[in-house]
This record gives structure tokens, C-alpha cells and sequence, in this order.
């Protein structure tokens, strides 16, 4: 299992630390787009502060699981993103949830990898 974590982790770390680079380094235009998925951009970007926190989170928790610091931390902080991915991909751009399901799993599996560290956390 500990390999599987080690896969898992360093695939999740390299596909954040892609999204998050191209992102804040602007290396790809943004493409053309339409209706909902629009107007939730739109959103997004008017909050000015918002998308670019994402992504450093994204990068940080990227460096945490491809160098193997922090995991357990990173594991936390980087699922509320996770989930927003796959909201986003569920009920307004349905293509892409063919990355974005592996990633909650991925993040879930992780969870319980390092679950003794959370044991603390549901106890009264």
C-alpha cells in the first residue's frame, strides 16, 4: 500500500503542480467560453484574490506531495479544492470529469492512508 500512495501522491502532485504553474505563469490562453461555465469565470475572476490563492495552494500542496513533506497536511487542505473541481465538472462542464473523479479518489485514498493522523480530530 505504501507504494500505491507513493504513485498516487506524485501523480496528484505533478498534475497540480502543472495546473498551478500554466496558471500563475499565464503559459496557455485561456480558452473561449460559453454560457453557465461563462458566467461562473466571470465569478471567479471578479473576486480578484480568489483564483490566484487557489492556485498557490494547488502549488504548495503539489510540492508537498511530489517531494513527500506535509502530506497529511496537503491531503486536508487541498480537498475542499477537489471537491469545487468536481462540482464544477458535474454540473457545468460534464467533459472533464474524467480527471477530475480520479483526483477525488485519489485525494480520498490518501485520507486513508495517513488516517491515524486524523484520528484526533473526530475524538470529543
Amino acid at each position: 500500500m505504501k507504494i500505491a500512495a507513493i504513485i498516487v501522491r506524485s501523480l496528484m502532485g505533478l498534475m497540480f503542480l502543472f495546473a498551478s504553474i500554466v496558471f500563475l505563469l499565464k503559459l496557455m490562453p485561456i480558452p473561449p467560453m460559453e454560457g453557465a461555465v461563462k458566467t461562473y469565470n466571470d465569478g471567479l475572476q471578479a473576486g480578484i484574490y480568489l483564483m490566484p490563492t487557489v492556485k498557490v495552494i494547488e502549488l504548495l500542496c503539489g510540492l508537498s506531495f511530489v517531494t513527500g513533506k506535509f502530506n497529511r497536511l496537503a491531503v486536508v487542505l487541498i480537498f475542499p479544492i477537489i471537491v469545487n473541481i468536481v462540482g464544477f465538472h458535474l454540473f457545468l462542464e460534464p467533459s472533464g470529469l474524467p480527471v477530475a473523479i480520479p483526483l477525488l479518489l485519489g485525494d480520498l485514498f490518501l485520507a486513508y492512508y495517513y488516517r491515524d493522523a486524523y484520528r484526533s480530530l473526530f475524538q470529543p
